[in-house]
């Protein structure tokens, strides 16, 4: 399992583009980026070195604490994934391959695609001096096109880069991406109900195909959720000094919440219920809501069950816990 935290090389790389930066031009920047996004906007808004420089400060360690996430939630289901080749899709400043650097010490060669050129170049100034990433390939243009020229890789991700696009150049990109993942692709949205119906069509779509879900689902089946609720997951990370200036924040922390599929070419060797929203812990018993292979499970842990109690105590929002065969 690796940490929600920005890798020390990564967090170098960004502290020595800061020297000379204005802190409160970067907070504007990040605001108008941040506003475009809500908007529905995409990285066009990033034009300009500067631009780039903003928006990883702002958003680097957020997307790398999700990515993170969504990886240690692959690995806890197949332990045994170790693969050597790696396609970032809408890489931006690379954020998704440094998190997958961390998980995976198999990982050989990355490529990664993007259209935005000022994201691009950022993201090989900052692997410049990486011992893992300074190889990586990068290749700028339009994702479909470059999908079709790069040879399959063993693990496809791509994080906060399907809501960019019209529905047709979505279902476009899955299927594009699927097909160039040998073991296993993951995608990585928003924590809204629009980010969750987004994966929730990808998955659907794919399962179609012959993907499995590895995580976080325990099945390929329709989603047990009813509107108004949705699927998706938190992932506290700390702030620096320089975060908390540019996101305007005083608290010295963030909670990202995000929406993650994992699907697999082969079906998970075993399964895992999943933790849908915080456990509440009462006096007599915990309630916990979870996701299982038969649909939505409603959890209650008498106290006076010591052990389970217990155990149950350490469960936490997006865990997965008591595997399935």
């Amino acid at each position: 399992m690796i940490s929600p935290n920005l890798p020390s090389e990564l967090k170098a790389a960004l502290d020595g583009k800061l020297q000379g930066f204005s802190r409160s031009d970067a907070a504007r920047r990040s605001s108008q980026i941040s506003s475009t996004y809500r908007a529905g906007g995409g990285s066009g808004t990033i034009k300009s070195e500067a631009d780039a420089l903003a928006y990883a400060l702002a958003r680097m360690p957020a997307t790398y604490a999700a990515v993170a996430a969504s990886l240690n939630a692959l690995i806890e289901i197949v332990p045994d994934f170790a693969p050597e080749t790696l396609l970032d899709v809408g890489a931006g400043p690379g954020t998704a391959s440094w998190a997958a650097a961390e998980a995976f010490p198999s990982l050989q060669a990355f490529t990664l695609l993007d259209a935005n050129a000022p994201l691009s170049r950022l993201a090989l100034e900052l692997a410049r001096d990486s011992a893992r990433l300074a190889d990586c390939r990068y290749l700028p243009g339009d994702a479909g096109t470059n999908l079709a020229e790069v040879p399959p890789t063993d693990i496809v991700i791509a994080s906060y880069i399907i809501g960019e696009l019209a529905e047709n150049d979505r279902r476009a990109l899955m299927e594009a991406m699927w097909a160039k993942a040998r073991h296993a692709l993951i995608v990585i949205e928003p924590g809204t109900p629009a980010g969750y119906a987004r994966v929730l069509a990808l998955r659907q779509h794919l399962i179609t195909a012959g993907a499995y879900v590895a995580a976080p689902c325990p099945h390929e089946k329709p989603c047990p959720l009813t509107p108004p609720d949705w699927c998706h997951f938190s992932q506290r990370l700390p702030r620096s000094q320089a975060h908390r200036q540019i996101k305007g924040a005083d608290v010295p922390f963030e909670d990202e919440r995000f929406i993650y599929v994992a699907l697999t070419r082969a079906p998970p060797a075993g399964r895992a219920l999943r933790v849908l929203a915080p456990p509440d812990v009462g006096k007599v018993e915990i309630t916990a809501k979870l996701c299982t292979s038969h649909g939505l499970a409603i959890t209650k842990v008498p106290r006076r069950d010591k052990a389970a109690y217990a155990d149950a105590r350490r469960w936490r929002w997006g865990d997965a816990v008591m595997s399935e065969s």
